[in-house]
């Protein structure tokens, strides 16, 4: 049974219903889901599956089901240790309500979405990027010399224009005519199914990714840079962080 992956038209959709269609110690295959899997540099989503009756199963990481599975895009739902006995009780056909942890899964959206502004920022090709609820990292194909102000700056203004954040598709036969717009060197886009997700910052960024972003580019907020390292003689590092919100 394929997954509906319904943060991939939504991401800001937190919960939903849906039933369990495999249960092992791996982990838990749903019909749909809201949990985003660890891929394209992101990490996967955390949160809860709360079971009829009102017992919740406490899931630590989400990623792709891989080979040992007939769809290996499909959402593997990996819980916390020691609730054992609670899995048990859960048998495929089971209605659920998943439940992502949003303010991690926010913070992934803002940073996810301030790494393609860097993109903006720094015509490199990128060979390297890690999107947490803590930093977004970035490696740039470059020996350029890179300027901490100026990319704090750059990345001010963009937040204060107020972007709106697009999803778009595009077909294999135009981005392959169109090499420019993958900027990732690690990472092609998988093709093959007819169409590619774009995320399109207006104005600023266009490419390939199926990661989750916030709608426009205020809600990123302030964003700072702090650390740019030398990695190799052609590779420059740079790592973006938000401010946690202060306790009430």
């Amino acid at each position: 049974m394929q997954t509906d992956h319904l943060y991939l038209n939504d991401a800001y959709h937190v919960t939903c219903r849906a039933i369990v269609s495999h249960v092992s110690k791996e982990g838990l295959l749903l019909d749909q889901t809201v949990f985003y899997p660890q891929g394209g540099g992101q990490a996967g989503d955390s949160g809860w599956l709360t079971l009829k009756g009102g017992s919740r199963l406490r899931i630590t990481e989400s990623r792709k089901a891989g080979e040992a599975f007939p769809d290996k895009n499909t959402v593997l739902h990996i819980p916390a240790l020691g609730q054992t006995p609670l899995i048990q009780r859960i048998k495929p056909g089971d209605e659920v309500c998943a439940k992502i942890d949003w303010q991690r899964r926010y913070r992934h959206m803002r940073l996810h979405t301030a790494a393609h502004m860097l993109c903006a920022v720094l015509p490199y090709s990128v060979n390297g990027c890690s999107i947490t609820a803590d930093y977004a990292r970035l490696d740039f194909v470059t020996s350029d010399p890179l300027s901490r102000e100026r990319i704090e700056t750059a990345l001010a203004a963009m937040v204060e224009a107020a972007h709106p954040v697009t999803v778009e598709t595009i077909s294999d036969e135009a981005l392959q005519a169109h090499p420019e717009l993958v900027r990732t060197m690690s990472v092609y886009p998988p093709i093959g199914c007819g169409q590619v997700r774009l995320v399109n910052i207006k104005d600023t960024d266009l490419q390939p990714c199926g990661g989750t972003h916030v709608a426009n580019t205020r809600e990123v907020g302030a964003v700072s840079v702090i650390k740019i390292e030398k990695k190799s003689a052609s590779t420059r590092r740079v790592v973006l962080a938000l401010e946690w919100p202060k306790a009430e």
